[in-house]
């Protein structure tokens, strides 16, 4: 039965942070202009888009990418004085993640609606979410290695098409097993990350700015799934 839970919980998580991803992606393009808060490289299309069409926010989509690789080197570096006090490194960046997650909830609540992506109310409130998507990605690559991304789906994507191939094809046997298990956990992390973007989406059209509120509280579930866990190499 504890076996049985843990797996349950190992599998459950990244489908958690893969909600989170595309929902607070979404939020984000929809509120900030067309700022793409975790998948950071995407705002190089949206920059160029700014700049030859004139409209606002191209200021924030390009400070967005240091300020992503920033928050990455600030959590790794983070990770080892809390792995030398034997303190559970992933369950403290989850903390963090949540934390810049309720300051970009505030804000977005108290300063938007943002018609201008290039005022300072935008380009902080987006910074504090490209921060915790930051973190997110660097807690999720170290500490869930053999989950899919929870915030870039082509290469996901890319990998079930390739399976799905392999299977039509006739997959040696010792390879099919391998196949069809990763087909279902990279197919459910797409599934999760499009419900995360369907569902901002609807209540942005619905509530606005206090859609932001719904992604703390889905980031505070993780967290609480790691309390009991040990500490883990940074």
């Amino acid at each position: 039965m504890a076996g049985e839970a843990k797996d349950n919980k190992a599998a459950t998580l990244p489908l958690l942070l893969s909600f989170n991803g595309g929902y607070v992606d979404t939020a984000g393009f929809l509120a900030l202009q067309g700022l793409f808060t975790a998948h950071v490289t995407g705002n190089f299309v949206t920059l160029g888009a700014s700049l030859a069409l004139g409209t606002s926010g191209a200021f924030a989509k390009l400070l967005a990418l240091p300020v992503f690789c920033f928050m990455v080197i600030l959590s790794r570096l983070l990770s080892y004085p809390l792995h030398s006090r034997k303190l559970p490194v992933f369950r403290s960046l989850l903390a963090i993640k949540l934390l810049l997650l309720t300051a970009g909830a505030i804000l977005a609540i108290r300063l938007g609606p943002f018609p201008d992506g290039n005022s300072w109310a935008a380009i902080v409130t987006g910074m504090v979410l490209v921060s915790a998507m930051a973190v997110q990605n660097a807690a999720h690559r170290v500490h869930l290695p053999s989950a899919p991304p929870s915030t870039l789906m082509t290469g996901t994507t890319t990998q079930i098409m390739l399976d799905l191939a392999d299977l039509i094809h006739g997959a040696l046997p010792e390879s099919e097993a391998a196949s069809r298990s990763r087909l279902a956990r990279m197919s459910a992390a797409v599934f999760v990350f499009a419900l995360g973007c369907g569902t901002a989406a609807l209540l942005y059209s619905q509530v606005g700015m206090w859609c932001f509120a719904l992604p703390p509280i889905v980031a505070i579930v993780p967290l609480v799934m790691q309390e009991s866990a040990p500490a883990t190499a940074p």
